[in-house]
C-alpha cells in the first residue's frame, strides 16, 4: 500500500517498548507513507552489554575501541532493521538511517527530520507524565528544536484510545494565533481526509466563530490551576469526548527563547494528554533571531 498523498516520516527508533508503539501508531495515522526509521548511537560507546564482553583492560585499549566501534556499528545496524520489518509490516514504505550521535539526540532526529524535508518527526514518548514531566527527554528536546510538526506518541494508549487511532478526527487548539493558524494548516495537510474539530478554550461568543475556514469550532472553558495545564487539560477532555486519533497544538515564539521553553500550553498538552500530540513550529528556529 503506497500513501496517495505523498507523506514522510522520520521516526526515532532505538528498540524500546514506546518506541515500536510510536511505528503502530504512526502507521494508523499516515497509511503507507514513506518512513526512515533513524537509530543514533554514540560510538565508541554502544550498549552497556556490548561494553563488559569486549573489555580487555587498559594496556589494550585500542583493541577495546576498534571493537567497540565494530560490533557498536553492528549493534545499530541490527536494531534499526528490527524497526524497518516492524514498519513494512504495518504497511509503510520503509528504510533504515542510521546516523552517529555525540549527545543531544533530540536536536540531532530534528535536524535529520530537516534534513529529509519529512513531514513530521515521530516520537514515543517517555515518562512524559506526572511529576516526570521534566525537559530533558528526547522527545522534548526535539519538539523545542524541531522546524517540522513533531508527533509524540504516548506509551501505553488505551483501548478507545488506540481505536480512535484509524479514523477519529483530529483536535487542533484554536485562539486565532499564528500558531494555531500553523497548527490548523498542518492538519489539513497532513490528514486531508479526517474530520478537524478546532477547540477554542475560554472564547467569549465574541472570541471565535462558530466556523473557522469551514471548520467547526468548538468553545470549551477551561478549569483551576496553572493557565497553561488548565487549557492542557481542556484540549484533551474535548479530545476524549469526540473520540480523537490526535491533538495538534502551535508553538508561540520565534526568538531564541522558544529553545529554552516553549509555550506553556504546547509543552502543557505534550505532557498531559493521553493521546498522541502533534507541536507544530510557526516558523523555523534561527540562532539569529
Amino acid at each position: 500500500m503506497s500513501d496517495e498523498h505523498g507523506r514522510q516520516v522520520v521516526v526515532g527508533y532505538d528498540g524500546s517498548p514506546a518506541a515500536s508503539a510510536a511505528i503502530e501508531v504512526g502507521a494508523l495515522l499516515f497509511p503507507g507513507a514513506h518512513a526512515w526509521i533513524g537509530h543514533l548511537w554514540t560510538p565508541p560507546f554502544a550498549s552497556e552489554e556490548l561494553r563488559k564482553r569486549l573489555w580487555t583492560g587498559t594496556r589494550n585499549i585500542n583493541v577495546f575501541v576498534e571493537a567497540i566501534e565494530r560490533e557498536g556499528s553492528r549493534e545499530a545496524d541490527r536494531m534499526t532493521a528490527v524497526g524497518v520489518m516492524l514498519g513494512r509490516a504495518a504497511g509503510w514504505d520503509a528504510e533504515p538511517l542510521v546516523c552517529r550521535s555525540y549527545g543531544g539526540e533530540g536536536l540531532r532526529l530534528a535536524e535529520l527530520a530537516d534534513e529529509k524535508q519529512a513531514d513530521v518527526l515521530l516520537l514515543g514518548s517517555r515518562g512524559l507524565g506526572g511529576a516526570r514531566a521534566v525537559l530533558g527527554s528526547v522527545s522534548d528536546m526535539a519538539v523545542h528544536y524541531s522546524p517540522r510538526p513533531v508527533l509524540v506518541v504516548p506509551h501505553p494508549l488505551l483501548t478507545d484510545e488506540y481505536d480512535a487511532l484509524a479514523a477519529g478526527p483530529v483536535v487542533v487548539g484554536w485562539d486565532a494565533s499564528a500558531g494555531s493558524e500553523a497548527a490548523l494548516a498542518a492538519a489539513r495537510r497532513l490528514f486531508p481526509e479526517r474530520e478537524i474539530v478546532l477547540a477554542a478554550v475560554d472564547g467569549d461568543e465574541g472570541d471565535a466563530p462558530e466556523t473557522v475556514d469551514g471548520v467547526t469550532t468548538v468553545r470549551v472553558r477551561a478549569g483551576g490551576g496553572a493557565p497553561g495545564r488548565a487549557v492542557a487539560d481542556a484540549l484533551s477532555a474535548v479530545a476524549t469526548e469526540r473520540k480523537a486519533s490526535l491533538v495538534v497544538v502551535g508553538s508561540r515564539g520565534r526568538t531564541a527563547v522558544r529553545k529554552i521553553l516553549l509555550g506553556s500550553v504546547a509543552m502543557a498538552t505534550l505532557h498531559r494528554a493521553h493521546r498522541p500530540v502533534m507541536v507544530v513550529p510557526q516558523s523555523p528556529v534561527r540562532e539569529t533571531e
